[in-house]
């Protein structure tokens, strides 16, 4: 498998994602695939050939090879490190349409562009985004269960009792190398929970970042709201203040009345 080509692939969503999400596709391609690659696939080799039981009988080894390891590690973790990768795809398909979406548009509208930035988490691409996470946290869970419920636990025995058709009794199998494969299945096991605890990170950090955009903008709409109830009853008593006519009172003309009478009065009494 050329493990190059599904990096540069996978790579391309690194632009698009948080801090959380780049610290997880370093962790996924330093610590679990190029280990895989150099170390577990050398360690394990051969499985088949390197398993033996105490017996001649043709066909025991092989059943009973097949009981004790059901699923081959190597080809297991192969699975889950595709089937945790493939959900970042989603979002750079994501990208590309808007990008396709945005070119149409600006070909049609003189140079407008319908996307400031067809990359930023808005709108759908946010729930994509969300969706790819959970989906590759759910992937990484689902195949450490697997892994457990078919070989009880992550341990890597040494000895193992067979006693199936056509083995004539109960034999002894042993696991070549078991304590290596143990150190390699429990470093794969914690990478994943490192990954899926990384993926639950980013999810907390989107979602607290958008409800927190969404009562800030919440607050910012309330507050505009209350200044335009207040700048209300101000305009409402000016209008009406300028609806009436003004009034004009000259202090003046109480004072000429007044003396007008006191002239008149005066030669009526000198009479």
């Amino acid at each position: 498998m050329n493990w190059n080509t599904l990096e540069g692939l996978i790579g391309g969503v690194n632009k698009y994602s948080t801090a959380f999400g780049r610290i997880w596709l370093s962790m996924v391609f330093i610590f679990r695939v190029l280990v895989f690659v150099v170390a577990v696939q050398r360690a394990w080799g051969d499985e088949m050939k390197d398993f033996t039981c105490n017996t001649a009988q043709p066909g025991c080894t092989n059943v009973c090879f097949n009981f004790i390891f059901p699923i081959s590690h190597v080809h297991l973790w192969a699975l889950q490190l595709i089937f945790i990768t493939c959900p970042s795809l989603m979002v750079v398909g994501h990208v590309h349409y808007r990008e396709k979406k945005d070119l149409e548009y600006s070909t049609m509208h003189n140079g407008a562009h319908l996307y400031a930035n067809p990359g930023r988490k808005r709108g759908g691409l946010w729930w994509t985004y969300l969706a790819s996470l959970i989906l590759k946290a759910g992937l990484d869970a689902g195949f450490l269960y697997i892994l457990y419920y078919v070989y009880k636990g992550y341990d890597m025995p040494r000895l193992s009792k067979c006693s199936l058709e056509p083995c004539p009794n109960t034999v002894d199998c042993y696991t070549s190398r078991p304590t290596e494969k143990k150190i390699f299945t429990i470093f794969m096991v914690v990478s994943s929970v490192l990954c899926i605890l990384m993926c639950i990170c980013e999810m907390i950090y989107l979602i607290f970042k958008r409800l927190l955009k969404a009562f800030s903008m919440k607050t910012q709409a309330r507050r505009m709201s209350a200044e335009n109830h207040e700048m209300t009853p101000l305009t409402a008593s000016s209008s009406g203040f300028r609806s009436k006519k003004p009034i004009r009172v000259d202090p003046t003309v109480s004072i000429q009345n007044l003396n007008n009478i006191a002239t008149e009065e005066w030669p009526s009494k000198k009479m």
